[in-house]
């Protein structure tokens, strides 16, 4: 029925309907549950993370400033995705109106660029510490730290709202957005004239984000190794605290992009389930804002330590 009123543009005010997963009779709880627990864990893994980080005066150092940054991104793209994914599966909600829509696409894709741009700016990091270790304070500068944390933001949501842009006068045809959540391209697709602009613009930001961070973070570590490998002959621990401080990173990054990647390939298959499509859609923001606290909080010391100081001696004034 659609189809036959394709050409036909949405009276106001536009609603549209999410196609969702489906969902078998009586298992609408449990997944209800399953996704509750993974927003609850997720809210107060990242909120620990920050509040130590904020409260405690010896972590206010580049390093914890960003990862304080990358928690606030990973904040952002949970929450953009999982409440409502938690509506869908307790009462089969699917409609959604065409601001809340843009609003979650344009959270989406900003939290998509903000977390690339974001580790970029954090192996810049490393790559100063390591290799002009003398040097450090006098290049990170305080100024400096929040200048490189505020250019990732701006980069990030100017590139959106540039992308965003090619809204404004696309008269929209079609209702049902065949995802789970709203994206730029699936909202698009719904209007009544092509758009090749904004394919070309999005493809082209999305290469260009992808390689210029790849590229950032790849010379970052090649050089960070180099001068690990001269250093290391001579002292041992140097090169383990490096390599400890790139494989944090490192696994942060692919945690991101390996779902990305399984999710672009699995689409060029049409033989492959939606459901499993849209699954590994979601990982996008259920994996790794979940688990990013918890790879920071065990990996790195100055954080454990601190998260153990002050629930001890919260413990001990109970007491």
């Amino acid at each position: 029925m659609e189809n036959l009123t394709a050409r036909t543009p949405l009276k106001q005010p536009i609603v549209f309907e999410l196609e969702g997963f489906y969902v078998p009779p009586g298992y609408g709880p449990l997944f209800f549950f399953l996704a509750l627990l993974t927003y609850t864990v997720t809210l107060l893994g990242n909120g620990v993370v920050m509040w130590v980080i904020v409260t405690d005066k010896n972590l206010h150092r580049p390093m914890f400033v960003m990862v304080c940054n990358l928690v606030v991104c990973d904040l952002l793209g949970s929450t953009a995705v999982l409440p409502r994914l938690m509506m869908h599966f307790l009462m089969g909600q699917k409609a959604i109106a065409y601001l809340p829509a843009v609003t979650q696409a344009f959270s989406v894709h900003s939290y998509g660029a903000a977390i690339q741009t974001i580790l970029a700016v954090m192996a810049y990091d490393r790559y100063i510490a390591v290799c002009e270790p003398l040097r450090y304070h006098d290049i990170m500068t305080p100024t400096r730290l929040h200048c490189c944390c505020g250019l990732a933001w701006f980069i990030s949501v100017l590139l959106v709202f540039i992308l965003f842009t090619f809204h404004v006068n696309v008269p929209l045809c079609g209702r049902t957005i065949r995802h789970v959540y709203c994206t730029n391209r699936a909202i698009l697709t719904l209007g009544c004239i092509p758009t090749p602009i904004s394919n070309i613009y999005g493809l082209a930001m999305s290469w260009s984000l992808n390689t210029a961070v790849f590229l950032i973070i790849a010379l970052s570590y090649i050089k960070i190794l180099s001068v690990c490998l001269k250093q290391g002959r001579s002292d041992r621990s140097v090169r383990i605290k490096a390599f400890q401080t790139c494989a944090t990173h490192l696994v942060v990054y692919l945690l991101y992009q390996i779902p990305i990647v399984i999710n672009i390939m699995l689409y060029r298959f049409p033989s492959v389930s939606r459901s499993i499509q849209k699954f590994f859609g979601i990982l996008i923001f259920a994996c790794t804002p979940l688990a990013n606290p918890f790879i920071y909080g065990i990996v790195t010391k100055d954080i454990r330590n601190s998260v153990k100081k002050r629930f001890a001696t919260r413990a001990h004034h109970k007491h």
